[in-house]
């Protein structure tokens, strides 16, 4: 018999191909979700520090314009904090969106694998049948040449 070829080969392997790229996508998503977080964390601490020196000179006494310039500078991390908080969510939200991706493009695999593996046992056991009808046909046929001796 001929060689076992799976019909749906390439779609198989396009399958495994998009697959991939789909798992590298989600892979720098992740990576660049992280980096927005640490940088989220970073700001945090700036204003935390920020914070903490405003207070430590309020209790040695500042002049108006300080506080004003300590306040003005603690609106300021308030506002990049917000901001970076939004992009942090909108990268978790396109991780989230690659996630879902990846897992069906995982399943549409998994099934052609399925799908190729039960094509193959098949082939196999038509190949073992086939084998096992020659081998009766032989020993059939030796038994009619001793049979005629």
């Amino acid at each position: 018999m001929k060689k076992f070829q799976f019909s749906l080969e390439s779609v198989l392997g396009y399958k495994q191909q998009v697959l991939e790229s789909l798992q590298n996508e989600h892979a720098i998503l992740i990576q660049k979700m992280r980096q927005q977080e640490e940088r989220l964390r970073q700001m945090e601490e700036s204003y935390r520090a920020w914070n903490e020196e405003f207070r430590q000179a309020e209790m040695e006494g500042i002049t108006v314009a300080e506080a004003m310039r300590y306040e003005s500078g603690l609106r300021f991390w308030e506002k990049e904090i917000a901001q970076q908080r939004q992009t942090v969510l909108q990268c978790q939200q396109e991780v989230e969106q690659k996630r879902r991706q990846v897992v069906a493009a995982r399943q549409e695999t998994a099934s052609l694998e399925k799908l190729r593996d039960k094509k193959q046992e098949e082939y196999r056991k038509a190949v073992q049948k086939g084998e096992e009808l020659f081998i009766e046909e032989v020993v059939a046929a030796q038994k009619a040449m001793a049979a005629l001796s």
